[in-house]
């Protein structure tokens, strides 16, 4: 089946998979000396960039909560070693410890990579799941996108500004019982793949983890309630063949709702996706462009 025109045009496959290849992908013993460069552009980043970074803690919550979620910590995944979904379970224990607690005060910054830090075998971490350019690897540290995802979502359900988020440029899994939409996860990377949220309001938010029997658990807090409340969904998803390629696209939409009348107060489109697939979906209509 054909696609109109103007899903044509709108269509725009990710700069990562249609570029030529990298310099270190061509000269891959490149790559250990490209990941330094790009973690001193970021320590020179967060020693100058002026911003107040989150870092108190309160072990008391906050009487306000904001957002709940809770994300279930072992998926049966296609291809996926289901060992290295049992060894996220310790990287995400380590990692939710580093986040339990901390408080983003009117004015002040939260970045993940700096909050939990680089996940090392000394820290702790083990081999988790980890995914590169699609596919998934053993890696330490791996599995704390989770922690990341869970942030980011109820992030989006705050009035939280949301200043750097990274998604991947593949969709390895099908969707196999995904209870949030495709395109609202995130890629983390110490230390410059992050994500970072400033909070511009006159409360102070709450950011409560743990790992729980079967789910990583969240709830986002405030001093004082804010004044509106959120919907978050996605619209327009499509899948999109294009020279022998099966993309996946779609638009993360926020609709915020007066917490008093409960009217529609703003909506505004937060994210527009487009990652290549690396499985071959089913039962679902593949337009070609």
């Amino acid at each position: 089946m054909s696609t109109s025109a103007e899903q044509v045009e709108a269509f725009a496959p990710p700069a990562r998979v249609t570029a030529p290849p990298r310099l270190t992908e061509r000269h891959p013993a490149l790559y250990p000396l490209a990941v330094r460069v790009h973690q001193l552009r970021r320590r020179v980043a967060w020693a100058t960039s002026g911003a107040t970074w989150a870092s108190d803690r309160e072990d008391e919550a906050l009487p306000a909560r904001v957002k709940r979620h809770r994300s279930l910590l072992l998926r049966e995944l296609a291809g996926a070693d289901m060992r290295l979904q049992h060894s996220k379970v310790t990287n995400l224990r380590l990692a939710a410890a580093r986040v339990d607690g901390l408080l983003v005060r009117p004015g002040e910054t939260f970045s993940f990579n700096r909050v939990v830090g680089s996940c090392t075998r000394r820290k702790g971490y083990v081999d988790g799941m980890r995914l590169s350019n699609g596919e998934a690897h053993a890696g330490v540290g791996g599995g704390i996108c989770q922690l990341a995802n869970l942030l980011h979502w109820m992030f989006l359900h705050s009035p939280l500004t949301v200043v750097e988020r990274s998604e991947h440029s593949f969709d390895p899994f099908p969707d196999n019982g995904r209870v949030l939409p495709w395109g609202v996860g995130c890629s983390i990377v110490y230390n410059y793949v992050d994500l970072v949220v400033r909070n511009d309001t006159d409360r102070t938010l709450q950011i409560l983890v743990h790992v729980g029997d079967r789910h990583l658990e969240g709830d986002l807090r405030a001093d004082a309630p804010p004044p509106h409340t959120y919907r978050v969904s996605a619209r327009d998803e499509q899948f999109l063949r294009h020279e022998g390629r099966v993309f996946r696209r779609n638009e993360i939409w926020r609709t915020l709702i007066d917490r008093r009348s409960g009217d529609v107060a703003d909506e505004e489109l937060v994210k527009q996706n487009c990652a290549l697939l690396t499985y071959v979906p089913q039962g679902v209509e593949v337009l070609d462009v």
